[in-house]
């Protein structure tokens, strides 16, 4: 779009440009997809730049992650499901090329008429995007064994409709117009991950608290937690998540952790408010619905 190629400082200078890039997005009818460039930290301030009418009225496929949350959050307040998925420039752009587990699921995603089905845990993982100067762009990345997906607790098959994002990004949302109704989060499953290799334990203790808090946590049957970035404390977060739920009495509601979403490679794609399950006895998640119509 015409601003995204601008720079850094320009765009974090101007975010009614960003803005202007997306409304120019939705409102062109030859544009039948958008997939962001990259994540970042401040899309929060683009909101008060946003026509939501603009976005109901040319509903499209948008797709991407981490700081995208906040569009994500806009998409759905105008009644469009989104897709938190791979973005250009951490997936598409990837060196050599583009991990097949991801494509798979950009295609099952994004283009067949048909439910989306179990989804499977990759086989290796490797960690987030090194800065563009320190990579050597005809060597792919060094991939490790993945361990697949973990029950942290619940033995029940349960179902509900998508709903999450960044956990770091949908702190900036809260307390805005863009925060789901109350009555959203009913009979949901949460989708969480975190950005970065170094937020303490305890900043997610607190965030799960505050869920708590609302009564989100209660309305939610069940739960999905990505895999941690680089795997950092990914024992520590198992530990945080487990002693929320207990201190809720919540420790029958299903949570499925190290899922192949948000800052790992490779990546699946969630649509928002798709129907999926998680199956506590057979250590499955599965999106019941076509990500399109």
């Amino acid at each position: 779009m015409p601003n995204s190629l601008q720079g850094t400082d320009y765009l974090y200078k101007n975010p009614q440009a960003r803005a202007e890039d997306l409304m120019t997005a939705f409102k062109d009818p030859s544009i039948k997809g958008i997939i962001a460039n990259v994540g970042g930290k401040d899309a929060i301030q683009l909101l008060r730049y946003i026509d939501f009418k603009v976005i109901r009225e040319n509903p499209k496929i948008f797709m991407g992650y981490s700081d995208i949350t906040i569009l994500h959050l806009i998409c759905h307040r105008t009644g469009i499901s989104s897709y938190y998925g791979p973005n250009i420039l951490t997936d598409f752009a990837e060196n050599v090329e583009m991990d097949a587990y991801t494509i798979d699921m950009v295609k099952r995603a994004l283009f067949l008429n048909e439910t989306i089905g179990e989804i499977r845990p990759s086989n290796e993982w490797a960690g987030d995007i090194l800065e563009w100067d320190e990579r050597d762009k005809n060597e792919r990345y060094r991939m490790q064994p993945n361990a697949g997906y973990e029950l942290l607790q619940g033995s029940d098959v349960v179902q509900g409709r998508l709903m999450g994002g960044c956990l770091n990004v949908l702190e900036t949302a809260k307390g805005t117009n863009i925060w789901p109704e109350p009555g959203y989060w009913e009979d949901s499953i949460l989708f969480f991950e975190i950005a970065g290799d170094d937020l303490d334990p305890e900043l997610i203790q607190s965030w799960l608290r505050n869920y708590a808090v609302q009564g989100i946590l209660q309305k939610a049957n069940g739960m999905i937690f990505g895999k941690p970035e680089n795997e950092a404390y990914y024992e520590a977060y198992k530990e945080v998540i487990q002693q929320v739920m207990k201190e809720n009495h919540l420790e029958d509601l299903p949570v499925l952790y190290n899922l192949n979403f948000g800052h790992t490679k490779p990546k699946i794609v969630l649509p928002y408010g798709v129907m999926a399950e998680i199956n506590c006895s057979r250590k499955t998640f599965s999106i019941l619905e076509n990500g399109v119509v």
